[in-house]
């Protein structure tokens, strides 16, 4: 469907959770911070992932894209992404799988019980774990599971 197409499929896991951050997580969520950015770029067909380190590589990948889709990527992903990169976010072009869930079907859902009812498979953790993985250095683990919910979220955009 997308193959040969400059897309990016995107997800953020972070360094902290909304109770280390405060209660106005709508004006803060870039304290949050990037602890891995897991891709898939269909131009190359690869998974990919990105620490805190390699932002500015990331911020360039982005820049050249003609679409970045992801799973409520618009009011959580972008905005943890946004100190990190050198264009404001809201001029990048931005598919939000759950924004389109939303319109149609009238409230939100999880990537979890959209992926479970489209692709009939789940995700294989959830934010939580992804913070203690980070907390104890545990990347790649961190990494295979961000690019699970890059997969999912591939899955249900095609």
């Amino acid at each position: 469907m997308a193959e040969n197409k400059n897309i990016v499929v995107l997800d953020v896991e972070t360094q902290k959770s909304f109770k280390e951050i405060g209660k106005s997580k709508a004006m803060s969520l870039s304290k949050l911070k990037v602890s891995v950015v897991g891709v898939y770029d269909y131009l190359s067909g690869q998974y990919l992932s990105y620490e805190e380190k390699d932002m500015m590589k990331l911020d360039r990948r982005l820049q050249a894209a003609d679409l970045i889709i992801g799973f409520n990527i618009r009011h959580f992903d972008m905005a943890v992404l946004a100190p990190y990169l050198f264009a404001p976010v809201a001029n990048l072009p931005v598919l939000d799988l759950l924004d389109e869930i939303e319109k149609v079907r009238g409230h939100r859902a999880s990537l979890d019980s959209v992926a479970r009812a489209t692709l009939k498979e789940g995700k294989s953790g959830d934010g939580a774990e992804a913070l203690v993985l980070f907390r104890e250095g545990r990347m790649e683990e961190l990494k295979k599971y961000c690019l699970d919910d890059v997969r999912l979220t591939k899955g249900i955009y095609e």
